[in-house]
């Protein structure tokens, strides 16, 4: 009997043993829920706001790739890039694109902590050879264009895109203009919003799975030898190709995992793109993003319940980067912003 109950009690050390370490040997210390709950709240707040902006992700309405050369614009059903027309003329203007070799660009991280738009994080760190165009905007007489301040485009001006540091921004009527570009690609688009958007006004966010302590795990960060260029697809059918520093390692339901994490460092966030099971029902097919705060002596902690639909699911008109097939974790992660009723681009299965 003695025999057995030594057995029986190995047994139990070594079961409990192997909880102990499926757990993990950190965790990140618990926020009180009521804080915790209060701080998710008031994060949903400012991405309620952000997307619903008059300028914002809800109220995109147009995403043109351009061509190298003469892209003309207005309302004339035969142009490439066609205007609603109450708001143009036929034929507003005319965007030259000229390339002009490759620059070291380094911008601002401010400019890229739009994490509740979905963006990349510019940086603001090493600069990153960039495709350096020349853009040239020739407007049509008496087309109405202004600059935001509201001065009339009554000759040729230079563009500034929005990986710039100084956009050049234009409205037309109701209809808001810049030029979009995407670090990673050499690719340039016109994008338009309309800041009288009735969808703006309607919008509200997708559900969220209860916020809990149980989805903040600690995370290990695992740099590589040299920063990598990772490329991935994109919803508009080209590659993207982001610089990743090493992977974020953590632990869940008894396993490692990893996720690539992209940065230019130093940076004030990795931003991450996830696919997990819960995609198949509950949340959005593409996958979804999130913001990590930088490592602490080697680690961070990951907020799954931040885990945000990318601006693919709330309109047609951008350029979102599926998760990279590494990012693509073997679990079911119930935290975070769960899928639109009806999302604006579809993931074809």
């Amino acid at each position: 009997m003695s025999c057995l109950v030594v057995k029986t009690s190995l047994v139990l050390v070594v079961a409990l043993a192997l909880g102990c370490a499926d757990e993990g040997a950190r965790r990140p210390t618990p926020i009180a829920p009521e804080v915790l709950a209060a701080e998710h709240e008031d994060w949903r707040e400012r991405r309620q706001r952000s997307l619903a902006s008059p300028s914002g992700v809800v109220s995109w309405i147009g995403l043109w790739e351009l061509a190298e050369g003469a892209n003309p614009f207005g309302s004339d059903p035969a142009l490439a890039i066609v205007l609603p027309g109450e708001d143009s003329p036929p034929l507003a203007g005319t965007l030259y694109l000229e390339a002009v070799g490759t620059v070291a660009e380094s911008v601002p991280g401010t400019r890229g902590e739009r994490d509740v738009e979905g963006a990349i994080d510019a940086g603001d760190g090493d600069p990153v050879p960039e495709p350096a165009w020349r853009l040239r905007l020739v407007p049509e007489g008496g087309s109405g264009l202004t600059l935001r301040d509201g001065t009339p485009v009554d000759g040729p001006i230079d563009v500034a895109h929005d990986r710039s540091g100084n956009t050049t921004f234009l409205t037309l009527g109701s209809l808001g203009l810049r030029v979009h570009a995407e670090r990673g690609t050499d690719r340039l688009w016109l994008r338009a919003w309309d800041t009288d958007s009735p969808r703006a006004v309607a919008f509200e966010l997708p559900p969220y799975f209860p916020v809990t302590n149980e989805w903040r795990l600690s995370a290990r960060f695992d740099p590589y030898p040299e920063p990598r260029e990772i490329p991935m697809a994109d919803v508009t059918g080209g590659t993207v190709a982001n610089v990743s520093p090493g992977e974020l390692v953590f632990r869940a339901e008894g396993r490692e995992h990893r996720l690539i994490a992209f940065a230019t460092a130093p940076s004030r966030s990795y931003f991450v793109m996830v696919w997990d099971s819960t995609a198949v029902g509950d949340t959005y097919q593409l996958g979804r993003y999130m913001r990590v705060p930088p490592v602490d002596d080697g680690w961070t902690v990951i907020d799954f319940n931040r885990l945000y639909n990318p601006p693919c699911a709330f309109t047609p008109y951008s350029v979102c980067s599926f998760p990279p097939r590494e990012n693509r974790l073997a679990l079911a992660v119930r935290a975070g912003e769960k899928r639109p009723a009806e999302p604006a681009f579809r993931v074809v299965r």
